[in-house]
């Protein structure tokens, strides 16, 4: 008897997380839930829901800021920004390029991902760089026609066990 339930938890267990890995993948696109995007657009509405006909929240009013894809709905996404601010925004107003937003006052960024290596710029708080590479704790970033290494943990925009090449 104790055999059975062993051999039923354990096809719970299967099944839970067949069906976690599931849902971890957007039922549009099958691209990654949560995954980072910015914005395409100068300004973009942001819904309650996912139509035309639901009330407009607030309106993003930033082009390139990075926003995090939570859900998705035939042509709509639900979006939240660095503050946790979102609803639902159509994906035409958004860009598969990656931005980070600066989350430290004066950030200095370096040649290599290497503390000891040679300073090439500073970035103010709230910055919106362009996202290169990143390695397991840095991210090479570009902004103003400047670039340089930061640490991962000071950028918005960045998954933190997420590698780029």
């Amino acid at each position: 008897m104790a055999l059975r339930h062993l051999a039923a938890a354990a096809a719970v267990t299967v099944l839970t997380a067949t069906v976690s890995a599931a849902e971890s993948r957007g039922p549009v696109t099958n691209l990654p839930l949560p995954r980072y995007v910015s914005m395409k657009a100068a300004t973009g509405n942001v819904r309650r829901g996912p139509s035309l006909t639901h009330k407009i929240d607030w309106v993003f009013k930033r082009r390139g800021m990075p926003l995090e894809i939570t859900a998705e709905y035939g042509h709509w996404r639900r979006v939240q920004d660095r503050d946790g601010a979102g609803g639902w925004v159509h994906y035409a107003l958004l860009s598969g390029v990656r931005t980070v937003l600066v989350e430290e006052d004066m950030l200095t960024v370096h040649a290599r991902p290497d503390t000891r290596a040679p300073v090439t710029a500073a970035f103010e708080l709230g910055v919106v760089a362009r996202l290169g590479e990143c390695a397991s704790d840095w991210c090479e970033i570009s902004a103003g026609g400047y670039s340089g290494w930061a640490p991962k943990k000071k950028l918005w925009g960045v998954a933190p066990d997420e590698l780029r090449e």
